[in-house]
């Protein structure tokens, strides 16, 4: 295989993986905080806030992986 192959190969992988975790992390986070809600209303400023902050790390990895695809698929 060419290094080019490889590479677009490689940011693929990365693009595809680095995306749909975060993403499934970020539906996951989003039921579980709505179950929660749901069982407890009176917590709900807690909750969100607990929320809001999982959904920003999860997002994070997603932007992490974007970087590296970008970085793989231009620098390299």
């Amino acid at each position: 295989m060419e290094l080019a192959v490889v590479r677009i190969l490689a940011v693929v992988v990365i693009a595809s993986l680095g995306f749909a975790a975060p993403a499934m992390a970020i539906g996951l986070i989003g039921h579980t905080a709505l179950t929660g809600l749901a069982r407890n209303p009176e917590a709900k400023q807690s909750i969100l806030t607990t929320m809001i902050l999982a959904i920003a790390f999860a997002e994070a990895i997603a932007i992490y992986a974007l970087i590296i695809a970008i970085v793989l698929l231009f620098v390299v």
